[in-house]
């Protein structure tokens, strides 16, 4: 069966609609990637709180991972599905798409609502005040990952998903497959290419015109983010795409390292042009969204794991990915919590609680994988097939 785990192609024989569908070949460096990216995310959220600002965050561009998985999930799905059409169903693919999505989207929002009134504090004050009730209506609404309006914000961070803030990225995942299943994969290669460079634009004026200078943003149910959610969206999924189709790639040697070296350097980079000339980060993020990540993926793909360690380092990242994407942030909750409960507390004072938040991160990814999802999608194929 040919499955799309947290945009990550694994290889066996798939029947879809009573069809036997060829097997391909396993782009394993594209998991470890997105592996080493998920784990940077993580980072990330565990230096936000600490910043002053959105200008000295020591994990300063780790939001623009969401960015490379849009590509890499825009990358697998035409690698996986493009060449098959005539042997698959929109409604087929949209419920393998359920099958891969959705069981994490649901724990991630149950674990969210289990510690929603532990995370009590300063920067949170009312959470105490919300009765269950309303947080059990945006818990349900979650497990649908529709957007919940401002007027049903449970936390105060204005978050369509305020259980479980990663949440928007998976509706704009959804909104993107959506796109792709209902038409936009009919495009052909000149067609693709013209609406890429079309929304490439787009995002090149979001990035310089920005008012803080960056692309950040998607995260709340209003006019600004939701421009700023789709536009982030619709480039790079279909620069994936696009690339999945017109791409031979080119063999790299030691293509794992150097591509997650490149894809940390540029997560892990200080803010460009400071609060006098914002336009240069935007010009940044830009460059990195259209350029650079395009680049790492392409090769990557041509990689090749020769050691067995290795082998088994992307293997193991690539399968931990999308559960500790979707579950980590049920712990940053807490730490975020007691940041601000200990207000001026610094970076080193800090990085006891940061390393055991991280380690739970990884502990919860590996018990939701081996626990839940796993189990959880292989009922789902059989009651889905």
């Amino acid at each position: 069966m040919v499955t799309v785990s947290g945009n990550t192609v694994y290889i066996s024989i798939l029947y879809m609609d009573n069809t036997k569908l060829a097997t391909k070949p396993h782009y394993l460096i594209l998991d470890g990637l997105r592996g080493v990216a998920a784990i940077i995310v993580v980072f990330f959220h565990l230096t936000e709180p600490l910043a002053t600002g959105h200008l000295d965050n020591v994990v300063n561009h780790g939001y623009l991972a969401v960015d490379f998985f849009f590509l890499l999930s825009g990358f697998v799905i035409g690698y996986a599905y493009d060449d098959r059409w005539n042997k698959i169903t929109i409604g087929s693919f949209l419920r393998r798409r359920f099958e891969r999505l959705q069981p994490l989207v649901v724990l991630g929002m149950t674990l969210g609502a289990i510690g929603f009134y532990f995370t009590d504090s300063t920067i949170w004050p009312l959470i105490h005040t919300v009765p269950v009730w309303k947080m059990i209506i945006v818990m349900l609404i979650g497990y649908t990952i529709i957007p919940i309006p401002l007027s049903m914000d449970i936390r105060g961070w204005q978050e369509m998903h305020p259980l479980n803030s990663v949440g928007w990225s998976l509706f704009f995942e959804y909104i993107a497959n959506i796109l792709y299943a209902l038409g936009l994969r009919k495009l052909s290669n000149k067609a693709m290419a013209f609406f890429v460079v079309l929304t490439g634009a787009l995002l090149l004026h979001l990035a310089v015109t920005s008012p803080n200078g960056d692309v950040a943003g998607g995260w709340t149910l209003n006019v600004e983010h939701m421009r700023i959610g789709i536009t982030r969206t619709l480039f790079p999924f279909f620069a994936g795409l696009l690339l999945s189709r017109v791409a031979k790639p080119t063999y790299i040697k030691n293509a794992f390292f150097w591509c997650s070296l490149l894809l940390a350097v540029v997560l892990l980079m200080p803010r460009i042009g400071g609060e006098e000339h914002l336009w240069m980060n935007g010009l940044y993020e830009a460059f990195c969204i259209i350029i650079v990540f395009p680049v790492i993926v392409y090769f990557g793909a041509g990689g090749v794991v020769h050691k067995q360690m290795a082998n088994k380092i992307c293997k193991l990242f690539g399968d931990l990915s999308y559960p500790l994407y979707m579950t980590h942030y049920v712990l940053v909750y807490f730490y975020v919590a007691w940041v601000s409960n200990h207000s001026g507390v610094t970076l080193w004072q800090a990085l006891p609680n940061a390393l055991l938040t991280f380690t739970g991160a990884i502990v919860l990814a590996y018990v939701s994988l081996k626990w839940y999802d796993e189990p959880v999608r292989a009922w789902l194929r059989k009651k889905l097939k």
